[in-house]
């Protein structure tokens, strides 16, 4: 296994990805600030996606200080496009949690699962990257990686436990931080999931699953149908102003800023009624695939002129021309440009 470690830290000094939060091969440890926010910016989330978010927020909140000082709105609607929003309400909890204690992060992966947010995985990336300590690290990469290595033939989710020893039999006591985003790169860009280059792997000779065809490593249950899901969201428009509300803080996009909706998150079905009684025009409808479901929203335009009823409810008039400002969810970025296709067809 030592054998194996060297020949692929050999090829991530010479291969490693230049990337923000990262320090270069073999260099002192990157800020755990930086790590731990690109980590949880990277769950679920391509490279490519995350370094603009991931610039901003650095601009704006240089420290994680900062960042526990944010205003919850301010935070919620730098994170919109990023998806999974739970994670920006987790990321708020942990710097607040972090900067409690003088705004420095634990170096040891047991204290680190004691912040809130941080999960089994981050905990040991930040552990690792941030602090040199020797953690096991699983993202989807190394499991691949790890799967195919030694050909492990067992379907997932259930072969986790055997991926996850032999990635602990392979994680070298010397620079287990540059091993583990080793590991990273190589599942990005030589080991892929489709097509993967073999021939310039490091670790090809070394390769059970190679021999038997990578490809079908790791091996994955059938997968199911998502349910599908309807609901209506709602466009009030008055002035130059459209007519927003902010969603509970738990449940589905929790703590953003949105269109008016029939609940459709709580209920599977939207059940709820318009803000307004009568005057609505459907006008089309927009699809968005979440991680457990797809969703059918229809837009439902306010024709009527009774927006004082809006007093009486908890909201705001967004200046339509400064929309992309509001940190709409993707779900809701789409409706919204659904409505103003038809202003500009009117």
């Amino acid at each position: 296994m030592e054998a194996t470690a060297k020949r692929l830290l050999d090829w991530y000094d010479a291969n490693a990805r230049v990337l923000p939060w990262r320090a270069p091969p073999g260099a002192p440890p990157p800020d755990p600030y930086r790590v731990w926010l690109s980590e949880v910016m990277l769950q679920q989330t391509t490279v490519a996606a995350v370094g603009p978010y991931f610039a901003k927020f650095l601009a704006r909140w240089p420290t994680v200080k900062d960042l526990a000082a944010a205003e919850d709105a301010d935070v919620m609607a730098a994170w919109a496009g990023l998806g999974y929003y739970a994670r920006a309400r987790n990321l708020l909890a942990c710097a607040r949690a972090v900067a409690a204690r003088g705004g420095t992060f634990p170096d040891s992966e047991a204290a680190l699962r004691e912040l809130p947010g941080l999960g089994a995985y981050t905990a040991a990336a930040v552990a690792a990257i941030a602090f040199d300590r020797r953690a096991i690290v699983v993202d989807a990469n190394v499991e691949r990686v790890v799967a195919r290595l030694f050909a492990i033939d067992e379907p997932l989710p259930a072969a986790k436990a055997a991926i996850r020893q032999r990635a602990e039999q392979l994680t070298p006591d010397e620079r287990p931080g540059d091993f583990a985003q080793a590991m990273m790169d190589l599942g990005s860009g030589i080991c892929t999931v489709r097509g993967p280059r073999c021939l310039l792997c490091p670790l090809s000779e070394l390769c059970t699953g190679r021999r038997e065809g990578a490809e079908r490593f790791p091996v994955k249950p059938a997968k199911t149908a998502k349910p599908q899901r309807r609901g209506r969201a709602f466009w009030i428009e008055q002035d130059g102003k459209v007519w927003l509300v902010k969603r509970a803080d738990k449940g589905m996009l929790g703590g953003m800023r949105a269109l008016p909706d029939d609940s459709w998150s709580a209920r599977g079905d939207g059940a709820a009624d318009p803000p307004l009684p009568d005057a609505w025009e459907p006008h089309g409808n927009v699809r968005h695939s979440f991680t457990h479901f797809d969703l059918d929203l229809q837009l439902m335009l306010y024709s009527g002129c009774d927006w004082a009823r809006l007093a009486a409810q908890q909201g705001e008039w967004w200046p339509v021309a400064e929309l992309d400002q509001a940190g709409l969810p993707t779900l809701f970025a789409k409706a919204a440009r659904l409505a103003l296709a038809q202003d500009r067809e009117n």
